[in-house]
């Protein structure tokens, strides 16, 4: 790598980073917020998932706007997107209206991510693709981690997490303009919207597995951050202890980021994947078990940050030993549609599990998701031809 690679790199996990201060801060902050004006655990969880909904919707026209503009302008436009919605927070405290900014800013995180995700993919030597999404996995961890740390500026004022995390966000976002514009790497095919779902389908065929580890990753991240604040507080758990505990997952996967990204590319990434995913289904059994422990529940969400939560940054680096570098833009959308389906159900089903089901029931619910995913990356075979069959398509 040379050195305005490297410049390049390291602007880009650090404008991560400051996507995952933002996300870390939002679902948590909201969530309290809801929480303590006494909507239902099951609104609750439906409001969170107006971030996922925008990166859902936003998903397919990406691709498009990337290969005809390149990376800078799409990370930028999401960037400004991201810092204007936070900072239109304290305007009007409105369910609708918080749900539409949220909505906005999984659109423009999403921009964010599948710009600085396929830059980094596209532009990293193979055997250091697991390494480099690791670091950029690492540094988003880092943010989120600091993330629900900043809720308790909330006693002070209502408005003011807001605003620290809108300002923070546009410092990053006039970082990115030191940064010269690169494009992605084409085919012989259209760059319109039917080609986009063409190559879907590509990409579908050859690396569905890939997929659902980053879908477990937004499964946990928004019903860990959504509704845990949520099943704490009618646990009996104050909010200075939810506050410590949630980072505790980001933390746990901060520590183990790197070294687990370096052995998956010496031990091959499904290797690592079925082991992580078996010891996750430990762990959150483990917190039912300790539900009303403190201590417990801290060392439970540590240790499955620890194990876990690599899984969106170890699927994208197996979705890149799976495909082409021309396929890496449909592959890393897909990534994101995959998160958001994840980060979507997993608020709705962790609200109806803590409304419905008595006890340590959204623990096993998350331990089940985990195991589902364990079993289809045993199953899965991938093909060696993949990558030749996919080029002459």
């Amino acid at each position: 790598m040379n050195n305005n690679n490297k410049f390049r790199f390291w602007v880009l996990v650090g404008i991560v980073a400051i996507s995952g201060l933002s996300q870390g801060m939002l679902l948590p902050l909201v969530a309290i917020i809801f929480e303590q004006d006494g909507l239902s655990s099951s609104m609750n969880g439906f409001h969170a998932t107006g971030l996922y909904i925008g990166i859902l919707l936003a998903s397919p026209l990406m691709e498009g706007p990337l290969r005809k503009f390149g990376y800078k302008p799409v990370i930028l436009a999401g960037g400004i997107l991201v810092a204007g919605a936070l900072a239109s927070f304290p305007l009007w405290k409105s369910f609708w209206f918080w749900f539409v900014l949220r909505f906005l800013i999984g659109i423009g995180d999403h921009m964010l991510h599948f710009g600085t995700q396929t830059w980094i993919t596209s532009s990293s030597p193979k055997e250091r693709i697991g390494r480099n999404i690791s670091l950029y996995g690492l540094f988003f961890g880092l943010g989120f981690t600091a993330g629900p740390l900043m809720t308790r500026f909330v006693e002070v004022h209502e408005s003011l997490p807001f605003m620290i995390s809108s300002a923070i966000s546009l410092i990053s976002w006039l970082l990115v303009w030191t940064l010269k514009n690169e494009y992605p790497e084409s085919d012989l095919e259209t760059s319109s919207f039917l080609g986009t779902f063409t190559r879907f389908g590509k990409v579908f065929k050859y690396a569905w597995v890939a997929f659902l580890p980053p879908f477990g990753y937004g499964f946990l991240e928004a019903s860990l951050n959504g509704n845990f604040p949520v099943y704490a507080l009618r646990s009996g758990i104050e909010v200075s202890a939810v506050s410590l505990i949630l980072p505790a997952f980001a933390a746990g996967s901060i520590v183990f980021q790197l070294p687990l990204g370096i052995l998956s590319d010496r031990l091959g990434r499904k290797n690592v994947l079925v082991t992580v995913m078996l010891l996750g289904v430990v762990c959150f059994t483990a917190a039912g078990m300790v539900q009303n422990s403190i201590p417990g529940l801290f060392i439970c969400f540590f240790l499955a940050g620890m194990l876990v939560g690599s899984t969106f940054s170890l699927g994208i680096s197996y979705m890149a030993d799976l495909l082409p570098k021309q396929l890496l833009p449909a592959g890393n959308i897909m990534c994101g549609i995959f998160f958001s389906f994840g980060s979507i159900s997993g608020p709705f089903i962790g609200g109806m599990s803590i409304q419905h089901l008595k006890g340590p029931g959204f623990f096993y619910v998350i331990s089940t998701m985990l195991l589902v995913i364990f079993f289809s990356l045993l199953a899965f075979k991938p093909s060696e031809s993949a990558a030749k069959k996919t080029r002459s398509a």
